[in-house]
């Protein structure tokens, strides 16, 4: 049997590290302060549930690293996937540094791996908790010799979510993965600018499968309101939504079109069944 075991106050980095390839490590309830980067193929995860197992950290957008750099958005991680066939259940996974209208993005899980799995869990931040790999092709550009090239890798990713929570503020969920969301609550926390966006795809226009919701409770903090399913971070972004559940904080408009672009052009966005009052470039063939 290939199990390992890690407990708070353990290097949980040199855990990862060391387990070999298709382990399962078992982590026992408690708060691991930490930030991780996962790059074992296959390995599984297993918490002793959302609110006991906890994995935290808080870096931010705006913040400085040694060279007097910002992080950038792609750096804030709390926990990086760089690895494909992981799985992971009965954990959370945040970003507790608060304040992004002051500090920007937070993202408390990137995954850059392809078949990845996550069930039963919690992720948590508020702008941009969860990154869907790979990046914006232009991004991935953009950032050769400021990122990894574990994180500018140009293939196709998947990643599926099944009963899992997902909590943010401004486009908590957003990249270019093939991802699906199987009966996930998806929760819009309050923002101090008074805005909110779920997902933020920016898929390639040769994909065909992007972000779908499927039979998703949408909900909400007391007092949100005004908040768009979805705005296109790039061109052609996808996301479709399936039988979900909508609280009354969901605009009546459902989507946006990012500011002031033309991105409604070009936009991919569909839901079944159709909701009346959504934008009328909502689901255009």
């Amino acid at each position: 049997m290939n199990d390992c075991h890690a407990r708070p106050g353990d290097d949980l980095q040199a855990v990862l590290d060391a387990a070999p390839e298709h382990a399962t490590i078992h982590l026992a309830a408690g708060v691991y302060r930490q930030k991780l980067l996962l790059t074992r193929p296959g390995l599984t995860l297993v918490g002793a549930g959302s609110g006991k197992t906890v994995l935290i950290w808080d870096d931010y957008a705006k913040k400085l690293d040694a060279r007097g750099r910002e992080y950038n958005t792609f750096r804030t991680w709390t926990l990086a996937v760089c690895a494909d066939g992981v799985t992971m259940r009965g954990l959370s996974v945040v970003n507790d540094a608060l304040r992004p209208e002051e500090k920007g993005q937070e993202v408390a899980l990137s995954v850059y791996g392809d078949r990845f799995a996550m069930e039963d869990c919690v992720l948590s931040s508020t702008q941009d908790t969860l990154f869907l790999g790979p990046l914006p092709r232009d991004l991935i550009a953009r950032y050769d010799g400021f990122l990894p090239d574990a994180l500018r890798a140009d293939r196709a990713l998947s990643q599926r979510f099944t009963s899992c929570r997902i909590e943010g503020t401004v486009d908590f969920i957003f990249g270019c993965g093939n991802a699906v969301f199987e009966r996930c609550e998806i929760r819009s926390l309050r923002d101090a600018r008074g805005v909110g966006y779920v997902a933020a795809p920016a898929h390639a226009p040769e994909q065909s499968e992007g972000f779908l919701f499927c039979g998703c409770r949408f909900t909400a903090e007391a007092g949100v309101g005004g908040i768009f399913l979805a705005r296109p971070w790039r061109d052609y972004g996808l996301a479709r939504f399936e039988g979900c559940a909508y609280g009354a904080h969901i605009a009546a408009e459902g989507f946006d079109k990012w500011n002031d672009t033309e991105r409604d052009k070009t936009a991919r966005f569909y839901e079944t069944p159709a909701v009346p009052g959504r934008v009328p470039w909502c689901n255009r063939a």
